[in-house]
């Protein structure tokens, strides 16, 4: 009971308040470096995926760390909440491979679509179509947001690990376990199981360090690498404020408007209800959320969302903004040292990534099992986000699915409006995602 009240004593404090508090100050710093951590791959992998579309890697890479900074800045100072955004993994597939390669359309016009729903996405977030939307959503299906999300980050935590790969004969099949990355991994995730059960402060990132120690004494390190160089700061000019408007009115970029659009609201909206700790502070993170989604395509990239990892630093005992200044700043240092992050091997964050995931499955706890109906959207959510490889995808199936199942079974007058909505919008984004 003690600790139930400091933690919500925790949740209520202001910045100001967390920084006169020195030991929930330390708590916090160590919660933004594990959920910095937890998320620094992106600062790689997203350049490296819009490098398809048509971006350049090494300008991408600033783009990705300016909006992370600006994001977590926003979010901790703004929100004060322990939420860390960055352009989001899923939203920048959809911005390169159906936007770009698929439709044809320039990476200056998908930026535009970007802006755009970035926009509807400001304008819901700040009217009462977000409190009307959030108290929309049944338990049931909050339960599966935050289970769905947690398998989600086990798959990519698995999958960074070596631990799965994709299989011949099946989707998924073991890794090599006699190569030296899944061993390191193991290693990892065994070590940070202990210490997250003896309760040692700091357990994640004692974790990761302890971890990327050992796997640069013995060599071990990740193949794929991006050169960049300070140097090239110079040019950034070269992708910022591009967006192409000119196709404002086609077929096209409305569809692929709407598609981003509810991308953005619905993902962000069932994440920041999956993982923040503190209900309150949903309004104003939705709105950081949707600010910085706008500004990140002002800045030559897809849009920024909140990162699942985020959860990471969460459970290390962020509650504040101080966790995400703290993973804004550091967002800010790597610009100047990222080829030192080549020596945290992706065997080393992975660990914490398959933990975290463990512990929001937890929430399929409180789904009712016996109410069927209830259930399966639930269900259908926490399937479909790790195998569709889409967090919107899962939801779009859940939220139809779940005042269909209502009706079914007779209980469709206890569905509210919104519901009804949702499930027919989500639908219509089904439609026009097979369409694109």
């Amino acid at each position: 009971m003690k600790q139930v009240q400091q933690i919500v004593a925790k949740n209520d404090m202001s910045l100001k308040q967390v920084w006169q508090d020195k030991k929930v100050l330390k708590q916090e710093i160590v919660a933004g470096l594990t959920g910095f951590f937890a998320i620094s791959y992106i600062i790689l992998v997203n350049p490296m995926i819009l490098k398809d579309a048509g971006i350049p890697t090494d300008l991408s890479v600033f783009a990705t760390i300016i909006s992370s900074v600006i994001g977590c800045l926003i979010m901790g100072f703004y929100a004060n909440a322990p939420i860390i955004l960055t352009p989001g993994m899923g939203v920048n597939a959809f911005f390169t491979y159906t936007i770009c390669s698929t439709m044809g359309l320039s990476w200056q016009v998908a930026v535009a679509i970007s802006m755009v729903a970035s926009f509807i996405y400001i304008l819901v977030a700040f009217t009462k179509l977000s409190h009307l939307l959030a108290e929309a959503i049944p338990q049931s299906l909050k339960s599966g947001i935050t289970a769905g999300i947690g398998l989600f980050l086990v798959e990519i935590g698995l999958e960074k690990a070596g631990l799965i790969v994709a299989g011949k004969n099946s989707l998924i099949v073991l890794g090599n376990l006699t190569t030296p990355g899944p061993l390191l991994a193991i290693f990892g995730i065994l070590l940070s199981v202990i210490l997250y059960l003896r309760n040692v402060p700091g357990n994640f990132l004692i974790g990761i360090v302890v971890t990327s120690a050992i796997g640069v004494l013995l060599g071990i390190k990740d193949d794929d690498s991006v050169s960049v160089h300070l140097s090239r700061l110079a040019d950034y000019h070269q992708i910022l404020l591009h967006g192409d408007f000119s196709k404002l009115l086609t077929i096209p970029f409305v569809l692929a408007a709407f598609s981003m659009t509810m991308i953005l609201v619905f993902e962000s909206m069932g994440l920041l209800q999956g993982v923040l700790p503190d209900d309150r502070k949903f309004k104003k993170s939705f709105q950081a959320s949707s600010v910085t989604a706008l500004l990140s395509g002002a800045l030559g990239t897809s849009p920024t969302v909140a990162a699942a990892e985020s959860a990471s630093g969460i459970e290390t005992g962020g509650r504040t903004g101080v966790m995400a200044i703290t993973a804004g700043v550091l967002f800010g240092i790597s610009l100047f040292f990222v080829p030192l992050l080549a020596y945290v091997p992706q065997a080393a964050i992975a660990p914490v990534i398959v933990i975290t995931g463990a512990i929001m499955m937890e929430a399929i706890g409180s789904i009712d099992m016996h109410d069927f109906a209830a259930w399966f959207p639930a269900f259908l959510i926490i399937v479909l986000i790790p195998l569709t490889n889409s967090i919107s995808t899962g939801l779009a199936f859940g939220f139809v699915f779940y005042p269909i199942l209502r009706l079914a079974s007779g209980d469709g007058r206890n569905v509210s409006p919104a519901m009804y909505v949702l499930g027919g919008l989500f639908l219509i984004d089904l439609v026009l995602s097979a369409l694109l």
